[in-house]
């Protein structure tokens, strides 16, 4: 049953509808924040348990929008920044000094210096119900979490069938005795299925995809430079001299048909090299996965169209049924603000129009192709409350030691 918790703030209010559960199991939980709203909701699933007034940046120090989680709680902490200024109740989203955290003043209007000041009771209330790792969506305009069904989405591998009897392999015969199976159609036991296992580690997983980055790419290219017998060194994805005189090297032995690309990493480099290995090419995305703030595996997906934007968008699994194989997904896409330069720099000739209305976030899971074996290897991984980023800009600067993936959208 539900309990009404009415924080007597008068017309601007801090109410919570909290059930008893969520203080126990908060890994369902998300937040988002709105700016234009200046207002925070708490949701489970597609249900708001909790809302408050908030108050972000103002001008000059505006509140980052993007996709964030909690990554360090204290009751009682002081502004490295601001001159020791009291932050009671912080829940950190970025080692840069964004929080969310108690205030005496928080009047609805943009007025921090980039935190998201919450009401004091309200404050309290919400730090007892979050765990490490929440997710925290801040956004210019509100966006509310919707179910999504979509074939590419994640779930628990179904349980294998029983073996039939004709599966079963017999004991070969001893001399010349014949081995006898003893049948009897109305006593004969069942052979039960056993359900999934939960995973050893339950803690849920951070997927992200998205383009490669030029570090990849780099990467990629000293291991099969190496592979090809041209010493570079350590893969690092960094442009060191082993890396460039290795390309000279490879230059001198393979000569590059004639183009327009004159930078050290051209296409034209890039191809000759994978042909030279019998690689097909490179391909042109990846999926990242983070487990408890740690990068666990990367492996590649292909992007169809890559022309065009994907959006961002981002998705929770809100339950995950190991006994019958199949999780519910929620998500929620968020404005796409790609400058000019990012757009050249990614190959982004065009924003789709299908990114910010239909069905965007089904639209962009249709364009990545995801191997078998990776699917596979998530499967095995997925608990509730695991999340799904889906982003043109790559790992942003703000994602490092002791976060979640970070993605800045403004």
């Amino acid at each position: 049953m539900f309990s009404r918790l009415v924080f007597g703030l008068g017309l601007l209010s801090a109410t919570a509808l909290v059930h008893p559960v969520f203080a126990g199991d908060a890994r369902t939980l998300q937040i988002f924040v709105s700016k234009s709203n200046q207002t925070l909701a708490v949701y489970d699933g597609t249900e708001v348990i909790a809302t408050s007034k908030v108050s972000t940046g103002k001008p000059g120090h505006t509140t980052p929008s993007g996709i964030f989680s909690v990554i360090e709680k204290k009751k009682y902490h002081e502004s490295n920044i601001y001159s020791a200024a009291p932050m009671p109740f912080m829940q950190r989203l970025t080692w840069s000094g964004i929080a969310l955290h108690e205030s005496n003043s928080v009047p609805r209007y943009p007025a921090s210096h980039g935190c998201v000041r919450l009401p004091s009771a309200f404050a309290k209330e919400l730090y007892k119900m979050t765990a490490m790792g929440v997710p925290v969506v801040i956004t210019d305009g509100e966006v509310t979490p919707r179910p999504i069904d979509h074939p590419a989405l994640f779930h628990p591998q179904a349980p294998e069938p029983a073996p039939l009897l004709s599966d079963v392999e017999l004991r070969p015969t001893i001399g010349q005795v014949p081995v006898q199976v003893a049948m009897n159609e109305t006593a004969m036991p069942r052979l039960q299925v056993q359900p999934i296992v939960a995973p050893v580690n339950d803690e849920p997983i951070r997927i992200l995809i998205t383009r490669r980055s030029e570090r990849e790419t780099i990467m990629d290219l000293q291991t099969l430079l190496a592979d090809l017998g041209f010493a570079v060194g350590n893969p690092d994805g960094l442009l060191g001299p082993a890396t460039v005189q290795a390309i000279a090297d490879f230059k001198s032995q393979h000569p590059l048909a004639p183009g327009n690309d004159k930078s050290l990493i051209s296409d034209t480099l890039i191809d000759a090299v994978y042909a030279a290995a019998g690689k097909s090419g490179p391909p042109n995305g990846v999926l990242l996965v983070r487990q408890g703030f740690r990068p666990v595996f990367t492996a590649p997906v292909t992007i169809s169209d890559p022309g065009l934007a994907l959006g961002t968008h981002f998705l929770t699994a809100s339950a995950v049924d190991f006994e019958n194989g199949t999780a519910s997904w929620m998500g929620v896409t968020l404005a796409n603000n790609l400058s000019r330069q990012t757009m050249k720099r990614l190959g982004i000739t065009g924003l789709e129009s299908s990114i910010i209305s239909g069905t965007p976030i089904a639209n962009a899971l249709s364009r990545v192709d995801i191997p078998d074996d990776t699917r596979k290897k998530i499967d095995g991984m997925l608990t509730a409350g695991s999340t799904i980023t889906i982003s043109d800009t790559g790992i942003g600067t703000e994602t490092g030691v002791g976060t979640d993936f970070i993605t800045v959208t403004h």
